[in-house]
């Protein structure tokens, strides 16, 4: 076992993209649905990129102690929840305040035009 390299980018693709980033994802569409803070999302992911490092560790013998791969893990998560958060409250706010927001993108709304 190497101690600063991971040994296939299949395995980060799969765990930390696809498995993590989709709970991640769904986690941000959960806090957005309740109505919490965006802030959240960020802090809720720092304990699942701890899970998630250790899940490399304990199932494909990967470095459990490294600062490198806890940001890079951490970072695809803050992003798979932001933009579950993200997409979750441009729906609210279209949907639960049609006279007031029009959809302006998948990521944004904007004051509906008067008249």
């Amino acid at each position: 076992m190497s101690l600063f390299v991971e040994d296939s980018p299949w395995i980060f693709l799969i765990m930390t993209v696809i498995i993590g980033g989709g709970a991640a994802f769904l986690a941000g569409r959960g806090l957005a649905s309740k109505w919490r803070p965006i802030w959240m999302a960020v802090a809720y992911m720092i304990p699942m990129g701890l899970a998630l490092r250790f899940f490399h560790y304990a199932l494909f013998d990967g470095v459990l102690l490294s600062l490198h791969y806890f940001i890079t893990d951490t970072l695809v998560l803050v992003t798979g929840a932001l933009l579950g958060y993200r997409l979750t409250r441009v729906r609210q706010m279209v949907s639960q305040y049609p006279w007031l927001y029009e959809r302006s993108g998948p990521l944004s709304w904007r004051n509906r035009a008067a008249g």
